[in-house]
């Protein structure tokens, strides 16, 4: 990685530019931009809630327990109020909630042979795969078997930092220094790219050096993606909005790209 890869285009993650925008997990760009919104608020929380839980059963120290510390720096980077996060992980800790929560992946193509991956935590495995089998199936889409479209994606960590916090510079070699393959400057935010198996290790040493980031996540990164016109975007945003909204979906990916005039009128 050289000081040069700055602006490589990354079709999955951010704003590419002030003409596109393209799809990622949680569609946090997309959050942003119809503002505050209480319910979806709560839904996020139902979410993270969940995922803190379920993960502090394995061990409830954040320290030594690094699917929980992810969880904590979710809620934090959802702003979840501190003895909301704590009630939950003494919860899972203590034994209090024994909902035996899978996880499941679904993948599919969705409206306009957009390529999408669905990732759940659920107690009920059959209601969560006929609740996502519909909602492709009613917006013109189609479930797939696994494998079906995740070989157009590449697992990876992506860790997000607000610009305000630091320089390009300062955060570029702190990633190269911890082992990251690529950093992003978006319009916000810094976000730092980095290998499956690379990813605890980048994420901690960047936090020691800058401390929280506003997320750390793994994600689904696509290769390529698939331009989407009004029409079918309309469709699209309806699509997303019906999967988001499922308690049992706690992420998904998609490989569209809208233009930026196009989401203007949709938001």
């Amino acid at each position: 990685m050289t000081k040069k890869e700055k602006f490589v285009k990354i079709p999955s993650i951010i704003f590419q530019n002030e003409d596109t925008m393209a799809g990622h997990s949680q569609f946090k760009n997309i959050m942003h931009r119809k503002g505050a919104q209480d319910a979806k608020r709560a839904k996020v929380f139902t979410k993270i809630i969940r995922e803190l839980t379920t993960s502090a059963r394995i061990n409830p120290d954040p320290e030594s327990n690094p699917r929980l510390r992810q969880a904590v720096i979710a809620a934090r980077g959802a702003n979840m109020p501190k003895d909301t996060m704590e009630r939950a992980i003494k919860r899972g800790a203590g034994g209090e909630d024994m909902t035996d929560y899978v996880e499941v992946r679904y993948e599919g193509y969705g409206p306009g042979g957009i390529a999408v991956i669905v990732e759940a935590l659920t107690d009920n495995r059959n209601r969560t795969a006929a609740e996502v089998r519909s909602a492709f199936t009613k917006h013109g889409g189609a479930l797939g078997e696994t494998n079906s479209v995740s070989f157009m994606f590449d697992r990876i960590g992506l860790i997000r930092y607000p610009k305000d916090k630091m320089t390009f510079d300062a955060i570029f070699d702190e990633a190269l220094e911890g082992g990251a393959q690529n950093v992003e400057e978006s319009e916000k935010s810094y976000e730092v790219e980095c290998t499956l198996e690379d990813f605890a290790t980048v994420r901690d040493h960047l936090m020691a050096a800058f401390g929280d980031p506003e997320s750390a996540e793994l994600i689904w990164k696509a290769n390529n993606t698939t331009a989407v016109d009004e029409e079918k975007a309309i469709t699209l945003m309806k699509f997303i909005d019906v999967l988001e909204d499922n308690d049992d979906v706690q992420t998904v990916f998609a490989n569209f790209d809208i233009p930026d005039t196009v989401m203007e009128k949709l938001l």
